[in-house]
């Protein structure tokens, strides 16, 4: 290809030719191809003419495969080598060419060179550099950077504070993060954010909060993220008071609250956490109000479903499903298992069959095992115990054996419950079957004998037990006691 290529010119390719075929072998991923051209420009000269061709070939290099193997990473620095003059300029866009697009490792790579060569490094190495040690949760790589930050002076830097300590946050690396947040000279509403979002994920809500109140002494304004945060620790916390006064604060300092979703769902949950199912309804109605749109996205229908599940509003489940279609809302996993519930909890066992094939056929959703487990309930609340068991059979040919077992035993439960001593005797074999060592189905069997006197039957399921070594874990509970 390279010879055809080549050869379409009599005189030899000028620059624009050289162009052409230069991005065509990029474009074709061919890396064979890319390092015999890749010589041939080094020997003519023309590879120095264009600072383009050298980010090109690099990039195209790195990514002619998913995961970089060893050639690629051995022709990766024999192109760096190359590189001239050595800029900082051209190895700041590769670097931040494999952060942005997920060659995490070959970032790093990157940075270590430009160190090792002592190209200089500034800002944007160093936050592409940490971005990347972060999207791979090396911390330790981060370190070393924050310590070549503190050397080179970089510390002063907001963009580059703010990057570490959202390297330490997403490493739950939470003491480090809010030790640096101390230290860095510079702050703004992102360097607070990154340290919110460690503070969310380690549910250490208490500290999350007093970071947010301490903003205003920091001359720093909320944002979206921060309400989202503030709101993420009222519903860790349940405090209703709180998650009252920093709605307050979101009507009257955000103007673009209706087109944040996730904050308006942030808000309907906090209110349910907290168990105003009330204000969560007011909130979702008023949703789109001031627009004149009253469309609702499937997540703020999907919040509203699972505060009115949560709050034991079964009926209210089912018809704000029925209203969300009636919306022209498509339902997602979550709603379908919500109403599943409800539909279990009210007895409504028709349309809970009526909504778990409606998954299929009308949304194209697969059910997942927690879909099957909530159908299974219900048939087993209801009494209609073979239609269970059928269920079950079906499947069982899907090879998920961890997951029947729990269905077993969910209708030798029900079967106990109904004094179905021979579908239970069953259900138990099967589960047994799958696991032979779960002391809990031996628990529920021993109980359902003994509930229909069944003494011998207990006799000889205790003789297996102790065969098999089985003992049930002993539950207990502590009490503190105030002196």
């Amino acid at each position: 290809m390279w010879t055809q290529s080549y050869s379409q010119y009599e005189t030899g390719p000028n620059f624009y030719s050289i162009t052409n075929i230069f991005h065509h072998f990029c474009n074709s991923k061919n890396l064979r191809a890319i390092k015999v051209f890749h010589a041939h420009l080094i020997r003519t000269g023309l590879l120095f003419i264009s600072p383009n061709f050298q980010f090109k070939l690099i990039s195209t290099t790195c990514t002619t495969t998913s995961l970089p193997n060893g050639n690629n990473l051995k022709t990766l620095i024999n192109f760096f080598k190359f590189l001239k003059p050595k800029n900082s300029l051209l190895l700041n866009s590769i670097l931040s060419h494999f952060s942005q697009n997920g060659f995490h490792f070959l970032a790093l790579k990157t940075f270590s060179f430009m160190h090792f060569s002592a190209i200089d490094i500034d800002s944007y190495t160093l936050c592409s550099s940490i971005t990347a040690s972060s999207a791979i949760k090396n911390v330790n790589f981060g370190q070393m950077v924050h310590t070549l930050v503190h050397k080179s002076g970089w510390i002063s830097s907001v963009y580059v504070g703010s990057a570490l300590i959202d390297m330490y946050a997403k490493s739950l690396c939470i003491k480090n993060a809010a030790v640096l947040f101390d230290e860095i000279p510079v702050k703004n509403t992102v360097c607070v954010n990154a340290l919110l979002s460690g503070y969310s994920e380690a549910k250490m809500w208490m500290e999350g909060l007093a970071l947010v109140r301490n903003m205003p002494c920091l001359n720093l304004s909320w944002d979206n993220f921060t309400f989202s945060a503030a709101l993420r620790a009222c519903v860790g916390l349940s405090a209703f008071e709180l998650g009252k006064q920093v709605h307050g604060r979101v009507i009257r300092k955000l103007h673009d609250l209706e087109s944040d979703v996730f904050l308006q769902s942030l808000l309907i949950e906090m209110y349910g956490k907290c168990g105003s199912v009330e204000k969560a309804r007011h909130v979702f109605d008023m949703v789109g109000f001031r627009c004149g749109e009253r469309k609702k996205d499937v997540v703020l229908w999907t919040s509203m479903l699972g505060v009115c599940g949560r709050n034991g509003k079964f009926e209210e489940v089912i018809n704000l499903f029925n209203n969300m279609v009636m919306d022209g809302i498509k339902p997602d996993g979550v709603a379908l298992l919500t109403v599943l519930s409800a539909c279990s909890h009210t007895g409504h066992v028709n349309l809970g069959m009526k909504y778990f094939e409606s998954m299929a056929s009308n949304y194209s959703l697969e059910p997942s095992p927690e879909h099957y487990s909530c159908v299974i309930d219900l048939l087993c609340r209801a009494g209609e115990l073979d239609r269970a068991w059928k269920l079950i059979n079906e499947l069982s040919y899907k090879d998920n054996d961890n997951f029947t077992v729990t269905l077993w035993g969910a209708l030798l439960s029900a079967c106990h419950n109904f004094d179905n001593v021979e579908l239970g005797i069953v259900a138990a074999q099967r589960a047994l079957d799958l696991d032979p060592q779960n002391d809990g189905v031996y628990v529920l069997l021993s109980n359902m004998y003994a509930r229909n006197g069944m003494w011998n039957e207990i006799e000889m399921l205790r003789e297996q037990i102790k065969e098999k070594g089985l003992k049930k874990d002993i539950g207990h509970s502590l009490v503190d006691i105030c002196r």
